[in-house]
């Protein structure tokens, strides 16, 4: 027993790393994006489309993947998704063309589409369900640090030794895990390599089809949308230039705050974990929360009068850390409302949520800074400011189609016999509970 649970924390750990590894891809560019509009002398709107199509094609593929990875199993997704973000680095690193380097940054995105639901099936494969809530937001939160390797080392490389080593050196490093990966993980215990049943396309229609069809499935993909978005919009296009060029910080200043996000989520997604576990009823309130100390932060944010004082942006980096174990959520849904041969499809629906958002978001706030400035690569904080108001159209749909979905979760479980007291039941039952005991 005691081997058996050691080589399940073994597993995790190599898919720990994989994700790592597949967040420094993801978010390489965003540090280096002053650096790309200099080399590729682009506009805002063409240097945001880099990430933009990073990102339509990892959402592009989460349900192609969430079927592979139903039939062929994680540990060939991870090998493979690892070896072609490696690929997409060499490619990045060696452009000279802006067209080159669009093809190097959508093979990171397709690679990357294929690494945090494997890890996941890891989980839900080597550990008991009771654990898998808080397993799910330490493997979201500890991959981060993968964002924590872009901002600080990558930084200090690209602008000691230059683009090409900086670039060259990341592929490397995903090569490596590939290796680890191949050589020692386990699809479950006992069973190196799962085979599940043959690519049948009515089949796989039908369960995408089932899938989506239940409301919790959807719930799941509102809750990854509407939480995820801004926090990596930030991280992987305009929070790096929204803090050196629109607040005026230094470089290094604005790469600490990126890295306190890792931080602040690593101490509280845990916490969040544990709330899902004990109260599984009260996960939306728990998104609903973070949706609100989110818009509340960026509002007080593009408000203020003048660049923001530094404390208040730590509040809103403290904020926009929240949202990625908020839109973990998303996946618990998908876990709880499908059953396991539906898993893979399902939670790749859900994961298409945040990323379609980010990348929308991603794409108009270029657009929009290229209004503004005509197309030149410098902005100011009033430029950011108009830009940055995209995001609330898309909080707004996403508020709506949580309650929407929460509301159809709500019914379905009252037709099976579970009912969800209102809050504020549950809340006068506890003041009354304590008065009781006092």
């Amino acid at each position: 027993m005691t081997s058996s649970r050691g080589r399940a924390w073994s597993v995790w750990a190599l898919g720990i790393a994989a994700y790592v590894v597949a967040v420094l891809h993801r978010t390489s560019f965003g540090v280096a994006g002053l650096d790309a509009a200099q080399r590729f002398e682009v506009s805002a709107s063409v240097l945001a489309g880099f990430t933009v199509l990073q990102l339509l094609v990892y959402a592009g593929l989460q349900v192609p993947i969430g079927v592979l990875l139903d039939r062929f199993g994680p540990r060939r997704l991870l090998v493979t998704g690892s070896l072609v973000m490696a690929a997409g680095q060499i490619v990045l690193a060696l452009a000279d063309h802006v067209g080159v380097a669009y093809v190097g940054r959508a093979l990171v995105g397709a690679g990357d589409a294929a690494t945090f639901i494997s890890v996941l099936r890891l989980v839900a494969s080597w550990f008991p369900p009771s654990r898998v809530p808080v397993l799910t937001q330490l493997t979201g939160l500890t991959g981060q640090l993968g964002q924590i390797l872009s901002a600080v080392p990558l930084v200090a490389l690209l602008h000691a030794k230059g683009w090409t080593t900086a670039f060259v050196s990341v592929a490397a490093v995903g090569v490596v895990v590939a290796i680890a990966i191949a050589v020692a993980v386990h699809d479950e215990p006992g069973v190196p390599v799962t085979h599940g049943r043959p690519v049948d396309v009515t089949r796989v229609w039908r369960d995408l089809r089932v899938a989506f069809r239940h409301p919790g499935t959807r719930l799941g993909l509102w809750t990854h949308f509407t939480t995820q978005f801004s926090g990596t919009a930030f991280v992987l296009m305009w929070g790096f230039p929204f803090l050196v060029s629109g607040e005026g910080l230094s470089r290094a200043t604005a790469g600490r705050l990126l890295s306190a996000m890792v931080f602040v989520g690593l101490v509280g997604g845990p916490l969040l974990g544990v709330l899902v576990q004990r109260h599984p009823l009260r996960r939306s309130w728990l998104v609903l929360a973070v949706l609100g100390g989110t818009v509340a932060s960026w509002t007080a944010v593009l408000a203020w009068p003048g660049p923001a004082p530094l404390w208040l942006l730590v509040v809103l980096v403290v904020s926009l850390a929240t949202n990625g174990p908020a839109s973990m959520i998303g996946f618990d849904f998908a876990r709880t409302f499908n059953p396991p041969n539906r898993l893979g499809t399902a939670t790749g629906i859900v994961n298409v949520g945040g990323f379609f958002a980010a990348l929308t978001t991603i794409l108009l706030v270029g657009v929009l800074l290229d209004l503004r400035t005509g197309g030149a690569s410098s902005y100011g904080l009033d430029d950011f400011r108009v830009a940055l108001l995209v995001q609330y159209a898309l909080w707004a749909v996403g508020l709506v189609g949580i309650l929407r979905t929460r509301r159809l979760v709500r019914r379905r479980m009252a037709r099976q016999g579970v009912v969800v007291p209102p809050m504020r039941a549950v809340v006068a039952h506890r003041i009354a509970r304590r008065r009781r005991r006092g």
